[in-house]
């Protein structure tokens, strides 16, 4: 039987709902709201925000990055990833991400393994 966009979104809600009570959830707030409250480690992220994003004009505008302003990057982003609660927000939603990966292969499964018209999916009625 044929379902339509407001049965999927409800479905996807619930979904949603039941996504959000994952602990890889619980830990990438954590560690997002951590981060968001240490000055020091939100002036770093913007810094390298400013930094890539100042870099990426001047070479969409043709002018080569210094070996000055590589070395400044690349030590911007060595104190980083030594910074703790940016790692930690780093592993957290490296977590996240694979959590909704998996969903996503998992409904992708679904689509790609069709059956027969008419056939009943176990699980589905």
């Amino acid at each position: 039987m044929p379902v339509d966009t407001t049965q999927i979104m409800d479905e996807a809600t619930k979904l949603g709902l039941l996504v959000a009570q994952h602990p890889a959830v619980a830990r990438y707030k954590q560690a997002r709201e951590a981060v968001d409250k240490d000055p020091e480690a939100t002036r770093m992220l913007a810094d390298l925000d400013r930094q890539i994003e100042n870099l990426t004009r001047q070479q969409q505008s043709g002018l080569p990055v210094t070996d000055a302003q590589q070395q400044q990057l690349e030590s911007l982003q060595n104190r980083i990833v030594s910074q703790l609660k940016i790692k930690n927000l780093n592993l957290a939603q490296v977590d996240f991400v694979d959590l909704l990966r998996k969903v996503t292969q998992t409904i992708q499964r679904q689509l790609a393994d069709e059956p027969a018209a008419g056939a009943p999916r176990p699980g589905v009625m």
